[in-house]
C-alpha cells in the first residue's frame, strides 16, 4: 500500500453496506477469491489473539452460520495447526453452510478439527472464547438461539477476542440490538465500521485492532468514507512570535453563572484560559459576581443584571462562550442575556442552558459550535435521548440541518459536525470517569479558548473535543471513580504545549 495514503486509510470509516461493496469490489473487480480473504482475516485475528493473550493454550469458537462464522473456522484450523487446544461450538450445523463459510469449515475438519454440541458451561474451560456469530450485516433484534449464546459468552470469565465486529452490535449506529458480545479485543476487516467507534460500540469492542488483508488502497478508495476517525495524537498550536502580546490571541467573554451555578462559567472561564486565549471576561450574576474569580485573579469577574450591563463587555469580546450555569429553561435573567449575546453577531460556542433556551426559539446560523449531550439533543431535535442515542450520526446531520455550524454532539464517541465534512468526525478519547458535573463546562471553555486564538470553527471543535478527552485520561491515570471537572485543568495546559 502507499504510504501517502495510510493516513487516509487510518481515519475513513464506513457503514456496513459500503465494506460488503469493498468485499465485492475485492473479489469481482480485482479478482481475489473470497477464501482468500477469509483465510487472511482468520490469520490476522489468530494473530492478534497470540499477541493480546500470549500465554492462551485452550481457545474455544462459537460459530454462527455466515461468513463470520467462516472466519472462526479458519481461525480455528490454524490455532489447531499451530499446536493451540481447540473447540469449536456450532450454532448451526456445518451442513448447511455455504459459499466461502462452507468452504472454511472443510478444510478445518480436514486439517482434524471437530465440532462440539453448544453447552455454554464448557465454554469455561477455555483462556479465550472467540464471537464468531454474526458479523456487521445484522439489523435487528437478537432473540432465540443466539441471545442465549451471546448472554453466555458475557458470562464467560476469560478473554473474549470478536471477529470483525461483536454479535449483536449495529454496524452502522454502535446501538446494541437486545444482546451483543462484550469483546475485550474485537479485530475488524477491510474497512472500519462507524458503530464500532461511538454510542455502545466503543463499550462492547474493547480494544479494536483493523487489517485490511493486504487489500490495495483502491479496495477502500472505491467508497467515499461516511464518517472519520480524528487521531488519537495531538500536534501542538503553532509556536508563537516573540513579539506576540495578549491582544494576538482573542478575548473570551463567557456568559453564565445563575444564582446556585456559579462554578459553571467558572469552569468555563478558567480552561479557555488554560488552553491559551489571551484574556478572560466573565459576565455573570451579580449575587456572586464579586467571589468568581478570588482563586484566579486573571479572570475579570463582572456582575452583570441586564442586557445594557453586558453590551459593553459583548463590544470588547472577540468570542463569546454562552450557557454554563445560565439557569433553568425560561428564567429571565438567562434568556434575556442570551438574546443580547445572539444579536452581537459575535461568534459562539452554545452549551448547557442556552442549547435550552435555543430549543424553545430555533435559530440556524454558521458562525456557532453547539455542544449538546443527548438530552440536550434530544430537546432541540423535539425527540428522546433514546431516539438519539439509537442512531448518533442520523442525530447530528438533523442538528446540524436545523441549527447550522458546527455540532458536537458529545457522549461516548464525541461526534463533530460541520458544513466543510460530507460526514461526522469521531473523538474516541475520553473515559467514563468524565460523567460528573462540570465536564462539558470546561469543553465549552476549551473549544471558545482555541476559537479566540484564531482556529475556525471546525479545527476548534476537532482539536478541542481532543483536547477535553485526552486530558480527561490523564487526569485519570489516578482513577476513573471520582474524576472532577477541574482536575483536568493542569493536564490542558500541558497539552496545547506539545
Amino acid at each position: 500500500m502507499d504510504a501517502t495514503n495510510k493516513p487516509l486509510t487510518d481515519s475513513c470509516l464506513f457503514r456496513a453496506e459500503q465494506v460488503r461493496a469493498m468485499d465485492h469490489f475485492a473479489i469481482n473487480n480485482l479478482g481475489i477469491p473470497g477464501i482468500e480473504l477469509m483465510n487472511k482475516a482468520g490469520a490476522a485475528a489468530l494473530a492478534a489473539l497470540r499477541q493480546f493473550w500470549p500465554d492462551a493454550r485452550v481457545v474455544s469458537v462459537v460459530c454462527g452460520s455466515g461468513n463470520n462464522g467462516g472466519d472462526g473456522y479458519v481461525l480455528a484450523r490454524l490455532a489447531l495447526q499451530a499446536g493451540l487446544d481447540v473447540r469449536v461450538y456450532p450454532l448451526a450445523p456445518p451442513e448447511q453452510l455455504k459459499g466461502d463459510a462452507l468452504t472454511a469449515y472443510r478444510e478445518y475438519h480436514e486439517a482434524g478439527g471437530s465440532v462440539l454440541d453448544y453447552i455454554p458451561a464448557k465454554l469455561e474451560g477455555s483462556h479465550v472464547l472467540v464471537d464468531g456469530l454474526l458479523g456487521t450485516g445484522l439489523d435487528r433484534e437478537v432473540t432465540g438461539l443466539y441471545a442465549d449464546a451471546i448472554k453466555a459468552i458475557n458470562q464467560f470469565s476469560g478473554g473474549v477476542l470478536a471477529l470483525d465486529i461483536p454479535s449483536g452490535l449495529h454496524a452502522d449506529t454502535g446501538r446494541r440490538l437486545g444482546e451483543a458480545v462484550k469483546a475485550d479485543l474485537t479485530v475488524t476487516f477491510i474497512g472500519r465500521k462507524q458503530g464500532m467507534f461511538t454510542g455502545e460500540g466503543l463499550e462492547h469492542c474493547g480494544k479494536i485492532v483493523f487489517d485490511d488483508l493486504d487489500t490495495p488502497y483502491s479496495v477502500q478508495a472505491s467508497q467515499t468514507p461516511n464518517a472519520w476517525l480524528l487521531p488519537s495524537w495531538l500536534s501542538g498550536l503553532p509556536r508563537r512570535s516573540r513579539g506576540a502580546h495578549k491582544g494576538n490571541f482573542g478575548h473570551v467573554l463567557v456568559v453564565g453563572g445563575a444564582p446556585g451555578f456559579c462554578g459553571a462559567a467558572r469552569m468555563a472561564a478558567e480552561s479557555a484560559a488554560r488552553v491559551g486565549a489571551g484574556l478572560i471576561s466573565l459576565a455573570t450574576h451579580p449575587d456572586h459576581a464579586a467571589l468568581m474569580n478570588i482563586n484566579r485573579p486573571e479572570l475579570m469577574s463582572h456582575g452583570v443584571a441586564t442586557a445594557d450591563e453586558l453590551h459593553p463587555l459583548l463590544a470588547r469580546a472577540s468570542v463569546v462562550a454562552v450557557g454554563p450555569g445560565l439557569g433553568l429553561g425560561q428564567a429571565g435573567w438567562g434568556r434575556v442575556l442570551f438574546e443580547a449575546v445572539l444579536d452581537s453577531g459575535l461568534p459562539l460556542v452554545v452549551d448547557a442552558d442556552a442549547l435550552n433556551l435555543l430549543a424553545i426559539a430555533p435559530l440556524k446560523r454558521e458562525d456557532w459550535v453547539l455542544t449538546p449531550h443527548p438530552g440536550e439533543a434530544a430537546r432541540l431535535l423535539k425527540t428522546t435521548s433514546a431516539a438519539i442515542q439509537a442512531d448518533r450520526f442520523a442525530a447530528i446531520a438533523a442538528l446540524h440541518e436545523k441549527f447550522g455550524g458546527t455540532i458536537v454532539l458529545k457522549g461516548s464517541g464525541t461526534l463533530v459536525l460541520s458544513g466543510s465534512k460530507s460526514g461526522p468526525s469521531i473523538c474516541t478519547q475520553g473515559n467514563p470517569g468524565m460523567a460528573s458535573g462540570g465536564m462539558g463546562d470546561v469543553l465549552t471553555g476549551v473549544i471558545t479558548g482555541l476559537l479566540a486564538q484564531g482556529l475556525d470553527y471546525a479545527e476548534a471543535a476537532e482539536i478541542g473535543v481532543r483536547l477535553h478527552g485526552t486530558a480527561g485520561d490523564k487526569a485519570a491515570e489516578e482513577g476513573e471513580r471520582g474524576l472532577l471537572a477541574g482536575d483536568l485543568m493542569p493536564w490542558l495546559r500541558k497539552l496545547v504545549n506539545l
